[in-house]
């Protein structure tokens, strides 16, 4: 099994996301918003160029405020194709302007995506899978495993022997069970 905790010590972009970000637990909308729109933007491309683009990412999708990405419109979709800064794939730009949508009656019937989130947990990836797909658009297995990986709901962000994995466990020992 290849670990990204191989990968990451010292690399300049997969350095600091390894050790501050993936695995770590959020509730915060805005921060699980781009989370999983950085994973939807990765589905076939590397995660390094993703990192190296977040940036620009976060500049052109409003800091990923689900509330203003929800109201771009037909103007804000061609600004987007044209950027040539971000990653320029309508049917990932689309995706990421109706997940904000969805995200938002998630306030609703569940009071927000974390407690969505929290809601159906625990379930296996294929169970995920399942709810993704018929809850948001472009959330295919690879991106589904990766959002929930990275917030710590399904197992292997990090290794046990990983410091970061050490680090999430003192932040909040109960995690241990979804590390």
């Amino acid at each position: 099994m290849s670990w990204y905790c191989d990968v990451a010590p010292g690399h300049p972009f997969h350095g600091p996301y390894h050790d501050t970000e993936y695995g770590v637990p959020a509730s915060d909308e805005t921060v699980l918003f781009e989370r999983l729109c950085l994973e939807i933007f990765q589905a076939g491309l590397s995660w390094l160029l993703v990192l190296k683009k977040r940036e620009a990412l976060n500049a052109a999708f409003a800091g990923f405020n689900v509330d203003r990405v929800a109201a771009f419109d037909a103007e804000d979709r061609a600004r987007l194709l044209a950027d040539s800064g971000i990653i320029r794939n309508r049917l990932k730009i689309d995706a990421v302007i109706e997940n904000a949508r969805r995200v938002q009656a998630l306030r609703e019937s569940h009071g927000g995506f974390a407690a969505w989130i929290d809601a159906h947990h625990p379930r296996d990836l294929d169970a995920w899978i399942k709810l993704f797909r018929k809850s948001f658009k472009f959330t295919g297995p690879e991106v589904v495993n990766e959002f929930l990986m990275s917030l710590g709901y399904l197992p292997g962000a990090h290794r046990e022997d990983c410091p970061a994995y050490s680090r999430i466990l003192a932040m909040n020992p109960a995690w241990a069970r979804r590390l």
